[in-house]
């Protein structure tokens, strides 16, 4: 006569079936949650770097332009716009600039051509403080109007505070059209820096008219 079976031994083999098939259960939701979070981290990888470009672009951007900047030469006009023995206002636009910069990317200069090619650019800005100086044929002077600065024609200092004459932009003539140097401003760190070398022209008289059109190289540490 066979025994009877432990009660127990019935319920044995749904409970490993059971137990198997929740471990299936917890390694599909862990290898779930494992797919998801990866998933999470290349999504806001690619938001980061969406985001980051724009950022970076506005903080760098204008170091990249300025250094791109450097050596640009900017068309005033062509030489018909300019008579002789004339002094006329022009603006440039600033190559730093954004487009929503404005009017506030114009600047200023004033050209001066005495006869054929030889030309003077000058930064309107007095040499004293830096305030803008206004040209006056009628007197033939530059005056500034906040500390009563004077220049002749040419440049030079007349009288006043300033101890030195008006800066002048390296300029040179393609195409029948007057263009400036206007990524190295002319200031005095520049002059300095150029010892002696120094391409901002000052005219005395007749015998010197030529040096406009023939300025000295500059040197190393004015170059790039």
């Amino acid at each position: 006569m066979t025994p009877p079976e432990p009660e127990h031994a019935h319920d044995q083999a749904p409970q490993s079936g059971h137990s198997a098939t929740s471990e299936a259960l917890n390694a599909a939701g862990r290898s779930r949650r494992t797919f998801l979070f990866k998933l999470s981290l290349v999504l806001n990888g690619a938001v980061g770097v969406v985001l980051a470009v724009p950022i970076v672009g506005y903080l760098l951007g204008p170091a990249a332009k300025k250094a791109a900047a450097a050596n640009s030469w900017v068309p005033l006009g062509p030489l018909a716009d300019f008579p002789e023995g004339q002094t006329r206002l022009v603006n440039f636009r600033n190559p730093v600039t954004t487009k929503w910069d404005g009017a506030t990317g114009d600047i200023p200069c004033w050209v001066r051509r005495i006869a054929g090619n030889k030309f003077q650019v000058f930064a309107i800005n007095c040499a004293h403080l830096g305030c803008p100086v206004r040209w006056f044929s009628q007197s033939q002077l530059f005056l500034c109007p906040c500390h009563g600065g004077a220049y002749y024609a040419d440049g030079s200092r007349a009288s006043g505070p300033p101890e030195r004459g008006l800066f002048e932009y390296d300029h040179k003539i393609i195409a029948n059209t007057l263009m400036i140097q206007v990524g190295k401003l002319p200031n005095l760190s520049r002059q300095t820096a150029c010892a002696g070398q120094s391409p901002l022209v000052h005219i005395e008289g007749a015998a010197t008219v030529a040096s406009i059109q023939e300025p000295k190289p500059e040197c190393a540490s004015c170059q790039g």
